[in-house]
């Protein structure tokens, strides 16, 4: 199989990087995110992991993939898969509120890029929090980084991460 490869984005300040996707070691999560490209939703920056943005999308797969290549010390350019029920996204220690746009789904899907080192994986509520290592960064990780360090100071309203197939 040739390489697959995707395009992360946060559209509004217009910034991107190129991902690769690991298709020997997570094929059946690389399958399932190709398959349903593009994918996006508003950002959010991590509060447990640290250095992290995500989306929550809808669930997508036929069946959720396994725990394949599995972290829980995701590395700068990783990009993770996870899935939760609605239910373990709905404390009050989440910020998302009552009006999130993943209330109400049975399955949500975190779509997360790891920006920068030392995370961990670890959430005070639930203990580890594995993620599937599905895509790593080859190209424009140093101007996301910078972007989602804005992201961090200035806030996520407004802002869409993005999935797409690269061109």
């Amino acid at each position: 199989m040739a390489d697959r490869y995707v395009t992360v984005a946060l559209d509004k300040r217009g910034v991107r990087c190129t991902a690769k996707l690991l298709d020997d070691k997570a094929p059946l999560t690389c399958a399932a995110v190709w398959e349903a490209l593009p994918l996006a939703g508003d950002v959010y920056h991590a509060k447990y992991a640290r250095n992290e943005i995500y989306a929550l999308v809808p669930a997508f797969a036929e069946q959720e993939p396994p725990l394949e290549n599995p972290t829980v010390t995701p590395i700068p350019g990783d990009l993770c898969y996870f899935t939760f029920a609605d239910v373990e996204l709905g404390t009050a220690s989440y910020g998302y509120g009552d009006k999130a746009t993943h209330a109400g789904r049975r399955t949500v899907v975190d779509l997360a890029l790891f920006y920068e080192r030392n995370n961990l994986l670890l959430n005070g509520d639930t203990g580890w929090v594995p993620g599937i290592v599905w895509g790593t960064v080859v190209d424009g990780l140093d101007r996301m980084a910078e972007a989602c360090q804005d992201l961090w100071r200035a806030g996520a309203l407004g802002e869409t991460l993005s999935f797409r197939r690269a061109e």
